[in-house]
């Protein structure tokens, strides 16, 4: 198949899935054609039958707002015509199923098929401004074909939207070969020279991820515990939580590493990974500790409890619960053979979502689409 993927190309969870599942796709011999506006943060090495397409925007005085929905637009057009594509498969619903509609309906190619992929908060908190919402009803069900990443989401998406489409479930995915605990002594003694256990945190730092309250957490388990609180990631909410440590006395026992690109040793490093999110649709970055045999602590929002189990591969928690969550992860840092028992077992999970089970899931949905096949939800 000849396939053009589009997402945002940054840290988030969906530019992630979609680069991996293009990468995936290409290596099982179809050709993937990226389309953004900048090079997918995880396409990194060359492989023959992957490409990428720029959107160029073109700044003109008279619009005060970037023209991105249509410059993506044509640029679809122009790959889509040039390189045979049978499908567009759209990450994220808003601009790129509405771009996707545009050149559809362009095109003098019938056949092709507009896929889209909802990840989150295109449709819990975008799609519902108001501004917004009539379009992302209107470019889901133009769509041939729908899938989302969790059950939750599928059912947040027909609820909110009032939307008559089937949607398929896919979940999101990890290469276990690439994430899986490798020897970290160097990494661990450079973060922990005092033996001290390990907390590690990922995410944008919006306030839907809840940092300040993974910050409070550690707080609390350090007057138990020795212990030392890694923090990945980078955003709009990283000034406060820096603040706030100073403000605890906490700020030598905290290290905020920024954008990490490759994150498997610090994992491995790690002995409990904290998500206390306010929102999650999924929880990529959970699956990806747990695939590295770290235990989950997290809300009980959205996807997470279809991903992890509750007093298995980690704990769950209501948002906000703060003590709870503290005394979950104290638990594990001092009972060690239950905490290994919880390595295992998050391990195993992780297992359940390797991606060459949802790739494949992935390639029997384009085929089902392209075959104009009714797809069951």
């Amino acid at each position: 198949m000849n396939i053009g993927i589009t997402c945002y190309p940054t840290y988030g969870g969906s530019g992630v899935v979609a680069t991996e599942l293009g990468k995936a796709l290409a290596e099982r011999g179809h050709f993937v054609h990226f389309i953004s506006y900048a090079f997918p943060i995880r396409l990194t090495g060359f492989m023959d039958n992957v490409m990428f397409h720029e959107v160029e925007i073109s700044n003109y005085p008279l619009f005060d707002f970037p023209l991105y929905t249509l410059a993506l637009a044509s640029k679809m057009v122009e790959v889509a015509r040039y390189e045979k594509l049978d499908l567009f498969h759209c990450h994220y619903a808003i601009p790129h199923a509405t771009s996707a509609y545009l050149a559809k309906q362009m095109l003098s190619m019938p056949n092709t098929r507009v896929i889209t992929t909802l990840h989150g908060t295109d449709i819990t908190l975008v799609g519902l401004e108001p501004s917004f919402l009539p379009v992302m009803k209107f470019s889901i069900e133009k769509s041939d074909g729908v899938t989302a990443v969790s059950r939750f989401l599928r059912e947040k998406t027909l609820t909110n939207y009032g939307i008559e489409k089937e949607i398929e479930v896919i979940p999101n995915f990890v290469d276990t070969g690439k994430y899986r605990r490798v020897p970290a002594d160097d990494v661990r003694r450079h973060i922990a020279p005092n033996n001290e256990k390990v907390l590690v945190h990922t995410s944008n730092f919006r306030g839907v991820k809840r940092v300040p309250d993974v910050i409070r957490i550690f707080d609390e388990v350090r007057m138990k515990v020795a212990a030392k609180l890694l923090l990945i990631g980078d955003g709009p909410e990283r000034s406060q939580c820096e603040l706030l440590c100073r403000e605890l006395g906490i700020q030598e026992h905290v290290k905020f590493l920024g954008k990490q690109a490759e994150i498997v040793d610090i994992l491995s490093a790690s002995d409990i990974f904290l998500m206390p999110s306010q929102s999650e649709s999924f929880g990529l970055s959970a699956l990806e500790a747990m695939a590295c045999e770290v235990p989950v602590i997290s809300s009980s929002v959205g996807g997470l409890p279809e991903l992890q189990i509750h007093g298995q591969t980690g704990y769950i928690a209501e948002i906000g619960d703060i003590d709870r969550m503290a005394r979950y992860a104290i638990d594990l840092l001092t009972n060690s053979p239950k905490h290994q028992l919880f390595a295992k077992a998050a391990r195993m999970r992780a297992m359940e979502f390797e991606a060459s089970k949802i790739v494949s899931q992935y390639e029997r949905y384009y085929e089902r689409v392209l075959a104009g096949a009714e797809v069951p939800a």
